[in-house]
C-alpha cells in the first residue's frame, strides 16, 4: 500500500512552480477551449509533473533537500511503480484530447525519464541537462498548450519567452545542491557556472525575457508595465539574495531558493491569471 511518504515524493506543490508557462500560453490565445485547458492542466500538473518528481527521487535516492521537500523520505520501489502508473494514466487521458496531444505528453515523459534514468542520465551533463529542461518545461509545454487548448500554432515570441523563464529560474533551483550533485556524479549548469555565474545567467535570461515581453505587448504596453509592477518584489529579493551570496556562499541554501521560487512563480501566476480573467470578462 502507498504511504504518506510516497505521496510526499510526488511533490504536488512543486507543480505550482511550473504553472506560469501553461498560464502564459492561455493568456495569449484568441479563443480558449476551457474544457481542453482544464483537462490538460490536470494531466500535466496532477499526473505528469508529480510522476516525474517521484521517478527522479527514485533514481537519485536523495538524502538532502530537494525541490519542495527539506527532508525527503526514502524512495522505494513502490515510488517507481506509482510514477509509471501515473504516466500511463496521463497518456491515456491525453488521448481524449487527441492523438497529437498524447504524443506530445509522451515525448515530455520520455525526455524527463532520459534526464534522470541511470543509463542515460542527461543531468550528468551540464549543457545537455539544462537544455532538456529549458526546452521541454518551456517551449514544449507552451506549444502543447497552444495546440491543445487554443487549437492554434504557437508564436515564436511566446516559445522563446517560455524557455527563457525556465532558463532563468532553473539554475537557481540547483544552487544549493552542488555538494550533493557532486557526490552523485551530476554536473549541473549551476555547478559549472559557480554561485556568482548562476545569478548572472538568471539575470541575463530574465532581461532577455523582459525585452521579448516589451515587443509582445507593443500594442498594449500597460500589460508590460503591469508585469514590471507585479514582479518588482522578485527583483528586490533577487538582489537582496545575490548580495548575501556574494559575501557568503552559505546563503545559497534551500530556504532562500524556495523563497525565490515561491515568490517568482506566485507573482508570475498571478499576472497571467489576471490576463486570462481579462479575456473572459471581455
Amino acid at each position: 500500500m502507498l504511504s504518506v511518504n510516497h505521496i510526499q515524493l510526488l511533490r504536488l506543490p512543486f507543480s505550482f512552480f511550473l504553472l506560469p508557462v501553461f498560464l502564459f500560453a492561455l493568456s495569449g490565445m484568441q479563443t480558449i477551449s476551457y474544457y481542453h485547458a482544464l483537462l490538460l492542466f490536470s494531466i500535466l500538473h496532477l499526473l505528469v509533473y508529480p510522476a516525474s518528481n517521484a521517478y527522479n527521487s527514485f533514481m537519485d535516492q536523495d538524502e538532502g533537500p530537494i525541490g519542495g521537500l527539506a527532508h525527503p523520505p526514502k524512495a522505494d520501489k513502490k515510488v517507481f511503480y506509482l510514477s509509471a502508473l501515473m504516466d500511463i494514466v496521463a497518456v491515456l487521458l491525453s488521448l481524449l484530447l487527441g492523438l497529437q496531444t498524447a504524443i506530445f505528453v509522451l515525448m515530455y515523459i520520455l525526455a524527463s525519464r532520459a534526464y534522470s534514468y541511470k543509463r542515460i542520465r542527461l543531468k550528468k551533463f551540464a549543457l545537455a541537462g539544462y537544455l532538456t529542461v529549458v526546452i521541454f518545461q518551456g517551449a514544449w509545454i507552451y506549444m502543447l498548450t497552444c495546440l491543445t487548448a487554443g487549437n492554434t500554432l504557437p508564436d515564436l515570441n511566446g516559445l522563446c519567452i517560455s524557455s527563457l523563464l525556465i532558463a532563468g529560474v532553473y539554475p537557481l533551483t540547483q544552487i544549493y545542491q552542488h555538494d550533493a550533485d557532486r557526490k552523485d556524479g551530476v554536473h549541473t549548469m549551476s555547478m559549472m557556472l559557480g554561485y556568482r555565474g548562476t545569478f548572472l545567467l538568471t539575470a541575463i535570461c530574465f532581461v532577455c525575457a523582459m525585452i521579448l515581453f516589451y515587443i509582445r505587448f507593443q500594442e498594449s504596453l500597460w500589460k508590460f508595465w503591469l508585469l514590471q509592477g507585479i514582479l518588482s518584489p522578485v527583483l528586490i529579493y533577487f538582489f537582496y539574495w545575490l548580495r548575501k551570496v556574494w559575501g557568503n556562499t552559505t546563503f545559497a541554501d534551500f530556504t532562500h531558493t524556495m523563497r525565490m521560487n515561491i515568490l517568482a512563480s506566485g507573482l508570475l501566476n498571478l499576472y497571467f491569471i489576471l490576463l486570462v480573467l481579462g479575456k473572459i470578462s471581455l
